[in-house]
């Protein structure tokens, strides 16, 4: 047992001697290894010198490689662990939120008040209570920058413009309409006018032209004649659509509801009449003047308005409800009215005044007597007739024409309680029809030598056309620096 015990001790020194001597092989060939590895190393900085001194150009290159190298060799020294990079990443990403989450509130907050705006205009214009006051910066207009387009052999006695204000429709007791071209003044189309006892063959009215209305859209154009016929044309090509009869008498005022193709009319038989023009279609018929009606208007609500003539009345048709609103004011005839907004109306008569109204007063808000002045010999005086009105929807401003050689131009006060005189453009003749342009920009009136209605007077030295009257705005006072 103890010689057997023995040998194994015996045994067990030398296999150890053996390992110390493997580990030292083994340490031996690392370090040799090593000593090879460092070597190549060495090799390798010595060629990459070699190589960075054979391709340098310039010592400049040189010197900024070696500038280059300290601040690699800092990076290295103060790399960020993983976590800071995280922590880097997500500031960076937050600040960025951050930015992109304002911008878009401005951008949100800047669309939602311009939104806001618009809305709110939309909402007072349908209650009819907005009022853009524009006439505080009104200036009256250089008489050579007044353009006169002259084509119709007899006095104009009504127009409209188109809703983009690129085209004029007038019309005259020659029976003839002309499309005219705004900008260069030239003729577009004519639709002449026919002799009675023509109606069968001839394409066109036969008689005076005294009333006209444009859709909304530039669709459709009606015109309204002595001989009781409202005929239906294409705006763009002038072509004849459709006739509607019904009427027996003159047809005195037309107005397409805005918005729709529904057309009113009105007539001295003393009735106003709806029609269907996409239909081809008469709707009803409205009675309640006890005298010829002279005008009618209409904006976008299911009603118009029209004026009596010699019954002194102006009524608010509620077209629905089949009811009207009557409101007396005015002492002669009167002749001619014209929506401001739904709440509001100007209207104007041969005794000479001008008269603002509100839907909700049966009396007129204001009214200016004598609003042309007076002719006539010393102690019997007459006013001059106010023959035509004009209003710039949903504004302060507003026009009025006479044959006193002159239109003037009103400034209504805030809530329409008054009218003040701004200004006066000169012209020669009766002033049968005014209409302001949608962009507010120009006013056009239609000039002839007698009243659309009659011929009670005749003014020689008049010409019969229309008028282009610029309505210039005072500069602001940031384009006043500039000019200075």
């Amino acid at each position: 047992m103890s010689s057997s015990f023995f040998i194994k001790t015996k045994a067990n020194p030398k296999f150890g001697k053996k390992e110390k001597n493997t580990t030292a092989l083994k340490r031996k060939v690392q370090s040799d290894g090593d000593s090879a590895e460092s070597k190549k190393v060495q090799a390798k900085k010595h060629n990459s010198k070699l190589n960075e001194e054979i391709s340098s150009d310039s010592e400049t290159e040189s010197h900024a490689a070696l500038e280059k190298k300290p601040s690699k060799e800092k990076e290295i020294e103060y790399d960020e662990t993983p976590q800071e990079k995280k922590l880097r990443l997500a500031k960076l990403y937050l600040e960025q939120l951050k930015e992109e989450e304002e911008k878009k509130a401005e951008d949100d907050s800047f669309e939602t008040d311009l939104i806001a705006g618009r809305l709110e205009e939309e909402v007072l214009e349908q209650k009819g209570k907005l009022q853009r006051f524009i006439a505080k910066d009104l200036m009256p207009p250089d008489a050579s920058d007044i353009r006169v387009f002259r084509g119709h052999k007899l006095p104009v006695t009504c127009l409209v413009i188109t809703p983009d204000d690129k085209c004029i429709f007038s019309a005259a007791k020659d029976c003839s309409i002309i499309k005219w071209d705004v900008e260069s003044g030239r003729k577009l189309h004519t639709i002449p006018g026919g002799r009675k006892g023509t109606e069968d063959r001839h394409v066109g009215h036969t008689a005076h032209i005294l009333s006209m209305s444009i859709s909304s859209d530039g669709k459709y154009l009606a015109t309204g004649d002595m001989n009781n016929l409202i005929m239906i044309w294409e705006a763009e090509t002038c072509k004849q659509l459709y006739k509607f009869t019904g009427h027996r008498g003159p047809v005195s005022g037309l107005s397409f509801r805005k918005g729709t193709h529904d057309l009113y009319s009105a007539s001295h038989d003393r009735s106003v009449k709806v029609w269907n023009v996409d239909e081809n279609a008469y709707v009803e018929t409205l009675f309640g003047h006890q005298d010829s009606i002279t005008g009618l208007d209409a904006l976008s609500r299911e009603r118009c308005v029209t004026a009596g003539g010699r019954d002194g009345t102006v009524r608010v048709w509620k077209i629905a409800e089949e009811s009207q609103l009557v409101f007396h004011g005015h002492q002669g005839s009167i002749d001619c009215i014209q929506l401001i907004n739904e709440e509001h109306m100007i209207t104007g008569a041969d005794d000479g005044s001008v008269s603002l109204w509100g839907v909700n007063k049966k009396k007129p808000l204001c009214t200016v007597k004598q609003a042309h002045g007076c002719h006539g010999d010393a102690g019997l005086e007459q006013p001059h007739w106010v023959a035509s009105v004009a209003a710039l929807q949903n504004s302060d401003t507003v026009a009025s024409g006479s044959h006193n050689s002159q239109v003037n131009v009103w400034k209504c006060s805030p809530h329409y309680r008054g009218l003040e005189h701004l200004f006066s453009v000169p012209v020669s003749g009766f002033v049968n029809s005014l209409k302001f342009s949608s962009s507010g920009q120009f006013l056009v009136a239609g000039i002839g030598q007698e009243h659309r209605l009659g011929r009670w007077w005749r003014l020689k030295e008049a010409k019969n056309g229309i008028y282009i009257i610029p309505l210039k705005r005072k500069p602001s006072a940031s384009e006043e620096d500039k000019n200075a």
